[in-house]
């Protein structure tokens, strides 16, 4: 009954949230601290370690919650896949029936209306989810002064080498430098 619970739960925060990952991250935060299946601390570090591995952050959180809450049912390994499939599904459906039906829509100015309605709640979902992630870095317990200071840091660096090489820095290098800079502060202090 979990799993078909876990699928059912994944399948509408698919199902209803436009603009990818972060914006669902509010939902998945709901969803899961509402049914009590892991502990508010426990998701702001699945938050954090599906950003930092690879894929989708809403997938790699479906997958970790999943495993956990599939371990309730019996299956670590049924949960992860009950909750990845659930929080996919949605999306795949809408994508091949968008797909079949573009070509008689794609010029309508009431899709292009709608379209451009989501686009701010979108941006808002993403900057609450931000916020979140800020919030509870810095201020849970007490507030972390080397949270702060690193996310200076490292956001001070990112600025500073875009304006001496004029290039972008790879997202995959940010995060290798943020990881390695983290593991090294956080041994210190």
């Amino acid at each position: 009954m979990i799993f078909l619970e876990l699928f059912w739960t994944f399948f509408k925060i698919g199902l209803f949230t436009f603009g990818g990952g972060y914006a669902m991250i509010p939902l998945i935060q709901q969803e899961v601290l509402s049914k009590s299946w892991i502990e508010e601390g426990m998701l702001y570090n699945f938050i954090g370690i599906s950003e930092a591995t690879p894929g989708p952050i809403a997938i790699n959180m479906a997958t970790f919650v999943g495993s956990t809450v599939g371990k309730m049912g019996g299956s670590a390994l049924l949960g992860s896949i009950v909750a990845t499939l659930g929080v996919v599904l949605p999306s795949f459906v809408i994508i091949i029936i968008i797909a079949a039906l573009l070509k008689n829509f794609s010029k309508s100015k009431a899709v292009k209306n709608v379209l451009g309605g989501i686009k701010p709640v979108v941006i808002g979902l993403i900057l609450g989810a931000g916020a979140l992630l800020v919030y509870s870095n810095l201020f849970q317990e007490k507030f972390d002064y080397v949270s702060l200071i690193m996310m200076i840091a490292i956001a001070a660096c990112a600025f500073v080498y875009k304006k001496i090489t004029k290039k972008d820095l790879s997202p995959i290098i940010m995060i290798l430098i943020s990881s390695g800079f983290g593991m090294i502060v956080y041994s210190v202090f």
